[in-house]
């Protein structure tokens, strides 16, 4: 079974939808993209560069996979690019068809969630919100590595909605930025059942 880590920013009430650019994610009517983006120093980087850089494969949803295969291929003078170019990245959509335009992409068939767990890899998912979504109904994610933000923009997408499943989580690791940023790890109390 694959071990799945959750790798986002959000803002203190939660919000993840566009944190990079102000047109990254605009859907109802959201006008505070980018907001992540003052908050970024070198403790920030060195970790999340870590992160995008590990061993195991990325998870995308459609929406992230799209605008991350719109920009990172031509980051040419980027050091993160040639590692995330060869890194192996599923993707989870209903609306896409092989072949899949970014290098090393698979497109997941079928149930996501089925997929997911047949693949007994470690998997990164970046962004993706519904995919976390879908996964956390299955019970599949096991950590969460979240850069907690010192900002409430009380609008936009939220990582966990309302509706979703409950989940017992414990903080393993957390790092203060300079900027005021957490970066908090949490890892699933693992029921007897799984």
């Amino acid at each position: 079974m694959s071990r799945v880590s959750v790798v986002n920013h959000v803002t203190l009430d939660g919000v993840m939808q566009a944190p990079g650019r102000p047109d990254e994610d605009t859907r109802g009517g959201f006008e505070h993209g980018g907001w992540a983006v003052p908050y970024f120093d070198e403790v920030l980087g060195r970790a999340m560069g870590e992160r995008m850089t590990s061993d195991g494969a990325m998870l995308l949803g459609r929406r992230t996979y799209e605008d991350f295969a719109g920009f990172w291929p031509k980051q040419t003078d980027n050091p993160f690019t040639p590692m995330l170019n060869r890194r192996r990245k599923y993707v989870a959509s209903t609306t896409l068809a092989e072949p899949l335009p970014w290098e090393n992409s698979t497109l997941l068939s079928g149930d996501v969630s089925a997929a997911v767990a047949a693949l007994d890899t470690e998997l990164t998912v970046l962004g993706s919100g519904e995919l976390i979504r879908t996964l956390m109904e299955r019970d599949l994610v096991d950590e969460f590595v979240l850069t907690i933000h010192p900002l409430v923009l009380g609008t936009g997408r939220r990582l966990f909605g309302d509706g979703g499943p409950p989940a017992t989580l414990e903080l393993v690791n957390a790092i203060p930025t300079t900027t005021g940023v957490v970066i908090a790890t949490y890892q699933r109390r693992v029921s007897a059942t799984r």
